[in-house]
């Protein structure tokens, strides 16, 4: 069993490889129990939440339901960016809520990155956690006016520290011949995700949770949660239930078309030698992207590899959610060429690793926590991707919530928003994978025009931002 789930990314192949981690399933639900809180996925969500509802009332029982095993889905997937990244953006959160309510969501989002260190380092999780920060690359004209607005932006709200770095310092510190600027954001630290969520898993255990894998949930309501195992029929019943799905909700009932399962993909690159990073110039600890509209995202692991991802990969009819869909040679033959492309020393790096896993995106691109007393439910996510810290945020937000307690936590802005449902198909169909062409597009467009494009004008409003 470990040999399969071992190929759902490099993070977890590289947990067998170590002998850290045999991956080997924990026991399912035997029989019928009750607890006082049931939490539906074993992720970073549903683990920070037991996490921290363990340290504000450690006599609370603790049941964690995962249909796989703990880190399976984009917990264990991920870029390994711990940052402060949040879907929406500062002046689309002040738009929405005022200037002090997004002041406060962007630096609860600051102190998250830290705290995720803290907890790791209390834990003794040891996930190659290094606070690099990110460097964004620019690469035309048009770029530069959105990286000076990106500077602007966060000088105006005075959180985030983003500093923008001049042709002469890139191209002596990077080994990327074609940009002509560059970004600085400190508030980021390199992590390897499988290592964290399945530390993480091991913590809450020890501290009295129980985590059932191999059961699978089917539904829930009023505090019953019904689950399948191996054919038999399993209940759970719960004082609170937990939604901590993520984008492999939006197969059940109670999400559905709440959630879009919207696939990301990645590769990693054989270790490369010591002078070759010193070429490219990606220090331990720095994560990387740049500024087209198609997203990508690196790091250098702490083996010296390159781990790089991106979209491209389209959304499948239904919110189908398939292994086959993990692995598509079009996107991986993409993502090779975009790392050379950026960084030409890697040219001859071998892809020993491909893999990928549907991201949570809501209609409005909104990241959600919340808190229903009355329907025994608590829910959280919709990361749309910047999920490492915002998991940790989610999880504390939900202990506070759940016991009852009123913190600054549970005022920021993101506290019980419902985003509206995306369309039924075909039409939910038809417009995620025109917005997915739609950024390619703009991309395109932008290098041929040399002016901001207007497709990804147009586009921009149904990202949220």
């Amino acid at each position: 069993m470990s040999d399969g789930y071992r190929r759902v990314s490099f993070w977890m192949d590289a947990l067998v490889a170590s002998g850290a981690d045999d991956l080997q399933p924990r026991p399912s639900l035997a029989e019928d129990v009750t607890v006082d809180v049931c939490i539906v996925g074993g992720g970073l969500t549903g683990l920070w939440t037991a996490y921290y509802l363990q340290q504000a009332d450690p006599t609370l029982s603790i049941a964690i339901l995962e249909k796989d095993i703990a880190g399976f889905g984009a917990s264990g997937r991920n870029g390994g960016w711990s940052s402060a990244l949040f879907p929406l953006s500062a002046s689309a959160l002040e738009s929405r809520y005022g200037f002090d309510a997004a002041v406060a969501l962007r630096r609860a989002m600051v102190d998250t990155v830290d705290e995720v260190g803290r907890a790791a380092e209390a834990e003794g999780i040891d996930c190659d956690f290094v606070r690099g920060g990110t460097v964004a690359f620019v690469r035309s004209a048009v770029q530069l006016e959105s990286a000076r607005a990106d500077v602007a932006e966060a000088a105006r709200f005075g959180v985030d520290q983003v500093s923008l770095l001049g042709t002469e310092t890139v191209r002596e510190r990077f080994g990327v011949p074609s940009a002509i600027a560059a970004t600085f954001t400190p508030e980021c630290a390199r992590i390897q995700p499988a290592k964290l969520v399945r530390g993480l898993a091991r913590a809450v255990e020890l501290r009295g949770a129980t985590i059932y894998e191999r059961t699978e949930v089917r539904a829930w309501a009023d505090g019953r949660v019904d689950a399948v195992v191996a054919g038999t029929p399993r209940t759970v019943r719960a004082a609170t239930v937990v939604n901590a799905t993520e984008g492999y909700g939006s197969a059940l009932p109670q999400v559905g078309r709440r959630i879009l399962p919207l696939y990301s993909l990645m590769i990693a690159t054989e270790p490369l030698s010591d002078e070759v990073w010193d070429r490219i110039g990606i220090e331990h600890g720095q994560t990387f992207t740049d500024f087209r509209h198609l997203l990508i995202y690196g790091q250098r692991t702490a083996d010296n590899r390159f781990a790089f991802g991106g979209r491209g990969a389209r959304y499948h009819l239904g919110s189908a959610i398939r292994p086959a869909y993990d692995r598509v040679g079009r996107v991986t033959h993409h993502l090779r060429k975009a790392l050379v492309d950026l960084f030409p020393a890697a040219a001859d790096a071998r892809i020993t690793h491909e893999w990928g896993g549907p991201l949570g995106v809501p209609r409005d691109w909104h990241a959600s926590v919340g808190y229903d007393a009355g329907r025994r439910e608590a829910w959280a996510g919709g990361y749309v991707g910047d999920g490492v810290s915002t998991t940790n945020l989610a999880g504390r937000t939900l202990a506070d919530l759940i016991t009852g307690a009123s913190t600054e936590l549970t005022s920021l802005a993101w506290v019980n928003h419902r985003s509206r449902r995306w369309e039924p198909e075909p039409l939910r169909f038809a417009g995620a994978n025109a917005g997915l062409v739609g950024m390619q597009f703009a991309d395109t467009e932008e290098r041929l025009t040399r002016r901001p494009s207007v497709a990804a004008r147009l586009i921009r409003p149904l990202t949220g931002h």
